[in-house]
């Protein structure tokens, strides 16, 4: 039994956990682990940690950004890079620090190189060989490099298409005078100096 209210579905349900019946919405596009709970039911599993929460992912997340990270357990050698709040590492830091066999320092900084991907797509490809240890002012160049290579070949291209445009001036210049000599043996008694 049920009713819908402004194209909203409401179901009279039981809490799967502890069976107290009430009105619940049912949304028609997105149904979650938590549907069906009753509040306190909820608010319990929200408070859940790790593998118990009903929103655990495994303890990979991915940014809007593109970067995934990765949850650590106190135990593990590389917990100290981990955020200490909530212990997740970026993943492209411990690719690379297990590779090193060491933790990463806060101001070494990786390079995405995109030999694959570009874009957030990037971000994501974790793989070895993606990543370049750097320091941050290395960095930074490797990031603007492209706009200075777009600038230098900006800057060349006009001078170019500026050459090509005086050459082409410079050859209807010199085919006007030749039409002038031309004009002034035709006409000899012609004379261009007393023209004001």
């Amino acid at each position: 039994m049920g009713y819908s209210n402004y194209n909203n579905n409401w179901v009279w349900l039981a809490c799967p956990n502890c069976n107290k019946e009430r009105w619940v919405y049912l949304p028609k596009t997105k149904q979650t682990k938590f549907t069906g709970l009753c509040h306190l039911c909820s608010v319990r599993a929200l408070n859940l940690k790790g593998e118990n929460n009903p929103c655990w992912r495994g303890g990979r997340i991915k940014t809007s950004e593109g970067y995934v990270f990765i949850k650590l357990q106190p135990d593990n050698f590389f917990y100290p890079m981990a955020n200490k709040p909530r212990g997740y590492v970026m993943e492209h830091r411990l690719v690379m620090a297990k590779h090193l066999g060491r933790c990463l320092h806060r101001w070494e900084i990786l390079h995405h190189k995109g030999i694959r991907y570009t874009g957030k797509q990037n971000k994501s490809d974790n793989l070895i060989d993606n990543l370049e240890l750097t320091t941050q002012g290395s960095h930074s160049l490797e990031h603007s490099k492209g706009y200075r290579d777009g600038y230098q070949k900006g800057l060349y291209d006009g001078h170019e298409a500026r050459i090509k445009q005086l050459e082409s001036r410079v050859t209807l210049l010199e085919a006007e005078n030749i039409i002038l000599k031309q004009d002034e043996q035709l006409i000899p008694g012609r004379n261009t100096d007393s023209i004001a």
